[in-house]
């Protein structure tokens, strides 16, 4: 098979492009031919920021680039992992121009809602969910905190919206989560199009023996991840379980002030990714107290590969990942008091703890693995290219925490 892969790198490396580059190098490792195409937010600066806006809607110099990249390659498809802002969905139209199919993997909520994470001022926000015109990223400025960055990502949305991009030039979206694929479906994307495969890992890391005795986070230093929820649940704790912190971001020099005045709280700031992944096989437990919707959880699926339980928000995609009880618990979304009863629950269960560690490890090998992934990969390649339309998938069943909402 023969696949133009298109991506957009963010100036800090997040679960998007591990999971892109994870895609790329495993389809070329299975002896398909992989053209590559990859921008890098990095490089320009900000005073190209007015030029990337307006070529963020329709990018003719991105457009004539593809089409003759297809012309030449003669692709089977192209895939879209993430064209915002340098690719814009002229890109679309540059494969389907040529009658290549296109498939795009919804790694994030850009398309229905401007700032992708459907999060305003340090909560959940959906005022835009569904609308065609949606006033409130407008009016707050939701992209980057600017009224004219935010008008480019709305207007690319409307404009896109109106002339049916969305509906009749993407032969498939890829969901990473059921719970994306709702939200995808609520938006008004067609629901034949809409398929759910998890993110997985190119190679297993092995299992980790948990014998660290202390707790890890491991991500971007922001407030959508929970980082303020998890030092004040820490501060509650007292200090009962050593808290190792791992990442960098905006939050770090606040996380190191406040780790000063809390006991068994360690910030080791950007680590190395295979490091990250050894805290994780030593570490007892990973927490994910994210307060925004995940559309997967990527360090979920990296702690089981480890064999470590994983305690999460029961918010966005996490509750797929964590089967409550199980692979780990789950604790009510922004409530700081539930994540540190859960963590003293997980301390006084020893024997429950164990067994998790053995489920989560299961749970790893019997979904996530880069063999798992490319035989679904597969169905839904070679079913776009002839043309079948999406199977009906089974919704994954979510174990949830008593009193925690559906």
């Amino acid at each position: 098979m023969r696949i133009i892969a298109i991506h957009n790198r963010y100036r800090m490396r997040g679960g998007e492009d591990e999971s892109s580059d994870a895609e790329i190098t495993l389809l070329a490792k299975r002896g398909h031919e992989v053209l590559g195409l990859i921008e890098d937010n990095a490089s320009f600066g900000r005073w190209e920021c007015l030029r990337v806006g307006c070529e963020s809607i329709w990018n003719h110099r991105a457009y004539r680039k593809v089409r003759q990249l297809v012309a030449d390659f003669r692709p089977d498809l192209l895939k879209i992992h993430n064209f915002f802002p340098l690719h814009s969905p002229s890109t679309v139209y540059a494969a389907s121009a040529l009658d290549v199919p296109v498939v795009m993997t919804l790694h994030n909520f850009r398309l229905i809602c401007p700032n992708a994470g459907f999060f305003r001022k340090g909560e959940v926000c959906e005022d835009c969910l569904g609308k065609f015109v949606p006033w409130a990223a407008l009016a707050h400025a939701c992209y980057r905190g600017s009224h004219c960055a935010s008008a480019a990502v709305v207007v690319m949305n409307m404009l896109h919206q109106a002339v049916g991009t969305w509906k009749s030039r993407v032969s498939r979206y890829i969901a990473p989560s059921e719970f994306a694929r709702r939200k995808f479906e609520q938006a008004g994307f067609p629901q034949e199009k809409l398929v759910v495969k998890p993110n997985f890992l190119l190679n297993d890391p092995g299992v980790g023996l948990g014998e660290g005795g202390f707790a890890l986070f491991a991500g971007r230093l922001t407030a959508e991840k929970g980082l303020q929820l998890l030092l004040e649940a820490w501060r509650i704790l007292g200090g009962r379980l050593p808290l190792r912190i791992a990442g960098g971001g905006p939050m770090l020099g606040e996380a190191q002030r406040v780790a000063e005045s809390l006991p068994n709280v360690e910030i080791l700031g950007q680590q190395p990714y295979q490091k990250v992944l050894q805290l994780m096989g030593e570490a007892r437990v990973v927490i994910v107290p994210s307060i925004w919707y995940e559309t997967f959880g990527r360090v979920v699926i990296e702690a089981f590969a480890k064999g470590t339980p994983v305690i999460a928000s029961d918010c966005g995609a996490l509750p797929e990942l964590v089967n409550h009880e199980r692979t780990g618990l789950l604790f009510r979304p922004g409530d700081a008091s539930d994540l540190a009863s859960k963590v003293e629950w997980f301390l006084s269960h020893p024997r429950q703890a164990e067994q998790m560690r053995r489920e989560a490890r299961a749970e790893f090998l019997a979904k996530y693995t880069a063999e798992r992934n490319y035989q679904a990969l597969m169905e839904i390649y070679q079913g776009v290219i002839a043309g079948r339309p999406v199977a009906t998938q089974p919704r994954p069943a979510v174990v949830r925490a008593a009193g925690h909402a559906g």
